[in-house]
């Protein structure tokens, strides 16, 4: 259930940060219900794909479609108090990549993979959903950018792995990497942390 909890979570954030990219691009109700639709489960299929479990989870259960039509909805409805779109997407992109990178570190851990596997899962849950997003919506995915997107991620699975013998309860240890991914990206932000450019300013 902790589990099926965060992923519902996620798919709620992912979706709504959906929606807000296809209303900000001007979208029909169709087309922002699959951007929400991809955003939300684009990374979870990925996963599931790469670990053998077909058909994969949103198809096997209809709480996933329900939440994605709900959450939709509610964005559409509120769209006038989600008026400031760039700070309301920021927001739920961000706690969905928290959410989403432990929910494929479980998945790893469950399929017995190495822990850089599981860590690369769950950065591939966290972020391949707002590529595909990024992409219809004929944007430059953030994760191909200077941002600190999944560099967050991997700094979040690290810190579960680097905890994981001074705590036995494997649900704290979730926490606090989500918390760490969500802190990283939020700070990163803020205070207008980005990689290193390779390209020289000419370039």
């Amino acid at each position: 259930m902790f589990f099926q909890t965060l992923d519902i979570l996620g798919t709620i954030a992912f979706a709504i940060s959906g929606v807000l990219v296809a209303m900000n691009k001007r979208m029909d109700p169709f087309g922002v219900l699959i951007i929400a639709f991809v955003t939300a489960v684009g990374g979870g299929s990925l996963r599931d794909i790469l670990v053998g479990v077909t058909p994969v989870s949103w198809m096997q259960n209809m709480t996933y479609g329900y939440v994605i039509v709900g959450s939709t909805i509610f964005a559409i409805v509120f769209r006038n108090q989600l008026k400031h779109l760039r700070r309301s997407l920021f927001l739920f992109d961000t706690i969905g990549i928290g959410l989403y990178t432990v929910v494929g570190i479980e998945t790893g851990l469950v399929a017995g993979l190495h822990p850089f596997i599981c860590i690369a899962l769950g950065t591939m849950t966290a972020c391949f959903g707002g590529v595909i997003r990024d992409i219809l919506c004929n944007d430059i995915p953030v994760i191909f950018r200077k941002e600190i997107y999944a560099t967050a991620c991997i700094i979040g699975g690290l810190t579960y792995f680097g905890l994981r013998e001074f705590l036995k309860d494997q649900n704290y240890l979730f926490i606090i990497a989500g918390l760490v991914v969500i802190v990283i990206r939020l700070l990163a932000v803020k205070f207008k942390i980005s990689l290193p450019s390779i390209y020289k300013k000419e370039d």
